[in-house]
């Protein structure tokens, strides 16, 4: 059994930490165009922008976000200057994702002035996803929505998990009835809803980890949300790395990953969910993390990718590792 990690503040995680990436405060760190499932089927380009920004204002034991980020002093950055020149490359892209490692409704990350000008730029495209911590989710969601209109907006929180007890573990500051409010909020806004689980956080281990997981996804469903998405939960934030030295953290598998995904793809449109046929899907993003054998390692994440885009099952071919198939 593994044990719960301390109780976390914010000193004892930033003490953890390394350095920072350098940044160029004007551009966006990264952006990607990735083919992603639509609910009503087929797939859709999406571009994610990856917003330089400050920090966001809660320190989550497991979060890594805070590497790409300013100091948290001053102004906050043009975020919509970064995401002007972001989209001049990217005239063809229905969807996109403007991911600040933070909140998009933090007045100290993303100005009141910037955010006006975000429902500018935006205009024409189809969807534009933002991410936001459940307690600043507020009227200015529904006012944003509606200044973006026709163009649908779909919020990503992070649930993490359905464990009370693990989820109080987490610096979040929040508890699973802050996100079914932000939720509620959100959907009778006319605004939909991302859910991010966590597979793997310290607390969870194994076939608990894996059960833990598969509720939050079911979770996520029953409440309305368009996508579930699973984060394996790697180490490199420097919280982790010392918990799992300790013994405090294990990294979740590939098969762990496939267990919870396969659950949830045949959790749509179930009774259990309340009949919600949404997206689920796992995040791929450094998933060598979770590689326990060079030869299926690889053919594992390729089927995850291809359960991510058909939204069905697949099967992998067995290999002679210890790691079950499933």
């Amino acid at each position: 059994m593994i044990p719960l990690p301390p109780n976390p503040d914010d000193a004892a995680i930033l003490a953890a930490r390394g350095p920072r990436a350098t940044l160029d405060p004007d551009r966006p760190y990264s952006c990607l165009v990735e083919p992603e499932p639509l609910v009503r089927g087929g797939l859709v380009d999406v571009a994610t922008i990856f917003t330089t920004g400050v920090e966001c204002a809660f320190r989550c034991l497991m979060c890594d976000l805070w590497k790409h980020t300013l100091e948290r002093s001053g102004s906050a950055p043009g975020i919509a200057d970064q995401l002007d020149r972001a989209l001049r490359e990217l005239p063809g892209v229905p969807v996109v994702k403007i991911y600040n490692a933070g909140s998009f409704f933090d007045s100290q990350a993303v100005s009141d002035a910037d955010r006006a000008r975000v429902a500018e730029l935006v205009q024409g495209r189809e969807r534009v996803i933002v991410e936001c911590h459940p307690l600043l989710v507020d009227r200015r969601c529904a006012e944003f929505a509606a200044a973006i209109a026709p163009t649908l907006l779909e919020v990503a929180m992070g649930l993490e998990t359905v464990d009370p007890l693990v989820l109080s573990r987490l610096n979040k500051r929040m508890s699973l009835s802050d996100f079914d409010r932000a939720a509620r909020l959100l959907l009778d806004s006319g605004v939909e809803l991302r859910a991010f689980i966590l597979l793997g956080p310290p607390g969870h281990f194994g076939a608990k980890s894996v059960e833990w997981a598969r509720r939050g996804v079911e979770h996520a469903l029953s409440l309305g949300a368009a996508y579930s998405v699973v984060i394996p939960v790697r180490p490199g934030n420097g919280m982790l790395d010392q918990l799992e030295s300790r013994g405090r953290f294990v990294r979740p598998t590939l098969a762990e990953l496939s267990q919870v995904l396969t659950h949830g793809l045949d959790s749509r449109g179930t009774p259990a969910v309340g009949g919600n046929d949404g997206c689920v899907l796992v995040d791929l993003w450094d998933i060598e993390n979770c590689f326990d054998c060079p030869d299926c390692g690889p053919l594992r994440a390729e089927a995850l990718r291809r359960m991510n885009l058909t939204q069905r099952p697949v099967a992998v071919a067995d290999c002679d590792c210890r790691e079950p198939v499933t």
